[in-house]
């Protein structure tokens, strides 16, 4: 992996070329209607050939995993729309790594200004990836980049780029807070609890193992210790119960969580290929 010249990654994530890859691989695998129709992340990530034959990119160890990732992108794209909808014109992504919504819903984008905040390295190297594939980055295209391991405060960095908090907006955070002490998450949901009123959170959460499904378990662990090898290991989980408990002492106005059985009912129902998500990562969704 290379470095920027601050010395700083160069490249995006090893995780978020996999969630790329893995939302590629459902056009390419999974039988139509598709929940997410998204390879522009494939083409930013350029991967070497044969990547369809990773041990994480099998069509069937993976079917769970590349389900969540679907289901929570559809679902986090319904609502920035619905809000878009309502006049919420400001759309902001915290690790965004190879997010790819300004690029395929141009419609929706045009009508918004998208803040997507990642770590120097990797957001440089997508600038330029995007540069090189002739997608450009438009006006209304914020790349944020944030030192976080500096100190750098995520909210100073985004309203110097134009982001105004004292108006609504859609922030969301995905794949995210496992990474994080509870501490930190806390401090995240006090951080935007502090946005303009009408402000919408939608946050993805892990659920602790013995709640997963014991067929899912052994895939659980295996991601952990994938985790923890790569220097990024699970650090937080929540319960459904303990998450809205956190949204609201942060400050949240209204907070529920969205349960995987929900997402599965909404977009998985009636298909034939028996295709579903896993149930360890569920939602929180959140108002100022």
């Amino acid at each position: 992996m290379t470095k920027s010249a601050d010395g700083q990654s160069s490249a995006p994530d090893s995780t978020a070329v996999r969630v790329a890859l893995w939302r590629a691989l459902h056009v390419e695998v999974d039988a139509p209607p598709h929940v997410l129709h998204d390879t522009v992340g494939l083409e930013l990530a350029a991967p070497e050939e044969g990547w369809r034959r990773r041990g994480d990119m099998d069509p069937i160890g993976t079917r769970l995993f590349r389900a969540s990732i679907v289901a929570r992108a559809r679902f986090i794209e319904d609502l920035v729309v619905e809000q878009a909808g309502r006049g919420v014109d400001q759309y902001l992504i915290l690790g965004a790594g190879l997010d790819t919504f300004a690029q395929r819903r141009p419609d929706v984008a045009a009508g918004l200004t998208i803040f997507e905040i990642d770590r120097p390295g990797p957001q440089a190297w997508k600038r330029r990836r995007l540069m090189e594939l002739g997608l450009g980055v438009p006006e209304r295209l914020k790349l944020v980049p944030v030192d976080f391991e500096a100190g750098a405060s995520w909210r100073n960095q985004v309203e110097a780029a134009g982001f105004d908090s004292g108006r609504p907006a859609v922030i969301v955070s995905t794949g995210v807070s496992m990474y994080l002490s509870k501490e930190a998450n806390a401090a995240t949901l006090r951080e935007i609890a502090g946005f303009a009123a009408g402000s919408t959170l939608a946050m993805t959460y892990i659920l602790p193992i013995d709640m997963a499904d014991p067929e899912e378990r052994q895939a659980r662990e295996f991601a952990e210790r994938g985790a923890r090898a790569s220097g990024t290991p699970f650090v937080s989980f929540f319960t459904a119960p303990e998450i809205v408990a956190l949204a609201r002492d942060a400050g949240f106005t209204q907070a529920h969580h969205v349960p995987a059985a929900e997402l599965d009912r909404r977009y998985f129902a009636g298909r034939s290929d028996g295709l579903r998500l896993s149930k360890s990562e569920e939602m929180l969704v959140a108002t100022t």
